[in-house]
């Protein structure tokens, strides 16, 4: 039995973490102490001056365990680490744990390329960035592309200077073909230097040096280059116009400012690169409404860095944090140069604070108005759908099925639930199809469906405390049509399981149209709140049961052995284990039975069977 004062009185005096456990075991707290004797017995203290938050967590505390560390610093990385790993339920938590895209430049490679990576590595090559949109650097990379005539293939080029054969963008001119052996390193370099610069916000002096090429290849007569030059020119000045210069300051920066309301909060941040914005990103913080601005800026600090790829030199704030110094010296050791914190009071500085405070309050209203508009939408969704479908009780728990395939392959389901109108993405199931080799949707949802009710009828005979499927729906709505909502009353029926059945119906656009029982189909055309809603549940399903279907494609293609025979890239890779189902079949397979998959050649077909066969056609 844990006694909780004794265990104060062993406390040490020394700096760690603190994990605050309930009556399960479940961490809900996870808090850092430069010395812990003193920090967690103030929980247990009168709780006058404690905030109603903190009384909540109090009241829950049945155990906690320490960590004692050499170094307050060590004991900061520690509770950084703690709450993104157990994500405990009275920390502030930060929903959009993420890692952002950044364009990256292979310097470290003789001929360099570009492209998109989440990972920001001390390799050698330059990256530019945070993006908060992957759209926005794929749109950036492909204006790059035609932009300057760069490779864009993955071919290593060997020291001999051995030619190779050049692609269709050598001969269209949208590459200066080393592989050809047309440009040597010192040139390619060259190029690939202005693409940094181009990057780094440096238009200006590129565009002047392409000024002076295009004078004097017009002095040359020179006039197709110097048009070309000219086009080239156009489209830099267009893209330094779109950038917003935001600070007289080149440096990097993020601009960290934030909303405040009762109930809810927004942090916003601007991430700004040589004196540029190039991109914003804001997080909504429910049920904080008490937590002061300090404690909130410490906590998003904190988990916000702790996973951020890319620390600039200078993080300009809107508010104080606590413990400002050894927060700076962790940055600084994750950047390995210094960082600065600041909080301006007057100046630049505050004016862009208080910019980014303002974006943070339009957020906030956004977000607030958003949630009115989705409970609307719920509640009224509920309500007529009870009234439509002529059901008992309002559906607060409905159960949503959609299947997945890739042909005869990697048939899956999902289940997703939403309770109150809204997804409860803890409660969803995923099922991989067993008893099936060949597409059959009315068979695959008749087994998901099966499987999902005798697990609760297992876990209730057993009486085990894992409850994954024992709450039964109100409603079970299917991807389909009359068929689908046919094999899946069958299955209940057999099991003496009386659950209400709708299919979600799709026009010949794909588009939710309707709700089909076994005794009437349901027009929803008229009715847009219900038709929304409606929608987002048959999306949300089928996003669940693809995602899936795709996790394990790639699982299937990727590293065969299929990679090793000269002539297969990715497409025909897969056109051969759709056509035969999986390597073993294709180990099986004689010449011409490979000739009969689409974009394989006689030549290739033979390749193919002398590397699995060794060499004779049986």
């Amino acid at each position: 039995m844990f006694d909780i004062q004794e265990e104060l009185k062993k406390l040490p005096d020394k700096p760690g973490v603190y994990l605050m456990k309930d009556s399960n075991g479940e961490i809900i707290y996870v808090g850092k102490a430069v010395v812990l004797k003193n920090r967690v017995r103030q929980y247990f203290q009168s709780s006058s001056n404690h905030t109603p938050k903190v009384r909540a967590m109090v009241s829950r505390i049945k155990e906690f365990e320490y960590i004692v560390t050499d170094t307050e610093l060590e004991a900061l990385i520690l509770e950084c680490n703690l709450i993104k790993k157990y994500r405990p339920k009275f920390n502030i938590l930060l929903k959009d744990d993420k890692s952002y895209p950044y364009i990256k430049v292979t310097m470290n490679e003789e001929f360099p390329r570009i492209l998109m990576t989440r990972r920001v590595e001390k390799d050698g090559a330059k990256y530019f960035g945070p993006y908060t949109s992957v759209f926005a650097v794929k749109n950036t990379i492909e204006l790059i592309k035609k932009l300057f005539p760069i490779k864009t293939c993955n071919k290593v080029f060997t020291k001999d200077g051995k030619k190779q054969r050049p692609c269709l963008n050598y001969h269209i001119h949208q590459c200066l073909g080393p592989c050809q052996g047309d440009v040597n390193k010192e040139e390619y370099r060259a190029l690939m230097n202005d693409i940094c610069g181009f990057l780094g916000g440096k238009q200006e002096e590129i565009v002047k040096r392409l000024e002076n090429e295009m004078i004097k290849a017009s002095e040359n007569m020179e006039f197709e280059k110097a048009a070309a030059l000219r086009d080239k020119i156009a489209s830099l000045r267009h893209i330094a116009q779109k950038q917003k210069v935001v600070t007289n300051a080149m440096s990097d920066q993020d601009v960290i400012a934030f909303s405040k309301d009762p109930t809810d909060s927004c942090v916003q941040v601007f991430f700004i690169r040589g004196g540029k914005l190039i991109g914003r990103e804001h997080f909504i913080f429910e049920g904080v409404g008490e937590v002061s601005d300090k404690e909130l800026m410490t906590s998003f600090i904190k988990q916000f860095y702790s996973a951020a790829a890319y620390v600039p030199s200078e993080i300009v704030l809107q508010e104080d944090i606590d413990e400002m110094e050894i927060i700076e010296r962790w940055l600084s050791s994750k950047r390995e140069a210094k960082v600065h914190i600041k909080v301006p009071r007057r100046g630049e500085k505050l004016k862009l604070v208080e910019m980014v405070s303002q974006n943070a309050l339009i957020a906030l209203n956004q977000f607030k108005e958003n949630i009115r508009n989705q409970e609307k939408m719920a509640k009224e969704g509920m309500e007529k759908l009870k009234e439509i479908l002529q059901l008992d009780e309002i559906p607060h728990r409905i159960e949503a099925y959609d299947i997945s395939n890739t042909g005869s392959t990697e048939i899956v389901a999902s289940m997703v639930v939403f309770e109150g109108g809204h997804p409860e993405k803890k409660e969803y199931r995923r099922f991989k199809i067993k008893s099936l080799n060949s597409q059959n949707d009315y068979a695959s949802m008749q087994e998901v469906v099966y499987r999902r009710f005798n697990h609760a009828r297992k876990e209730k005979e057993e009486n085990t405390s894992q409850t994954k499927f024992s709450r039964f729906p109100q409603l079970i709505l299917v991807d389909g049509g009359l068929g689908h909502v046919n094999s899946v009353l069958a299955v209940l029926e057999d099991m003496d399981i009386s659950i209400p059945v709708a299919g979600m119906v799709k026009d010949d656009h794909h588009r939710t149209r309707g709700l089909v029982t076994r005794e009437k189909e349901v027009d929803l055309s008229k009715d847009l709140n219900l038709l929304r809603f409606i929608t987002a549940i048959q999306d949300e399903a089928h996003r669940f049961a693809i995602e899936y279907n795709r996790k394990l494609v790639q699982k299937r293609y990727k590293g065969s052995e299929l990679d090793n025979i000269e002539g297969i890239g990715p497409k025909k890779k897969k056109a051969l284990l759709k056509h035969f189902g999986s390597i073993k079949n294709i180990k099986k397979a004689n010449v011409d039975d490979l000739e009969a998959v689409e974009g394989i050649s006689p030549a290739l077909a033979k390749k193919i069977f002398e590397y699995f066969n060794g060499g004779s056609n049986i």
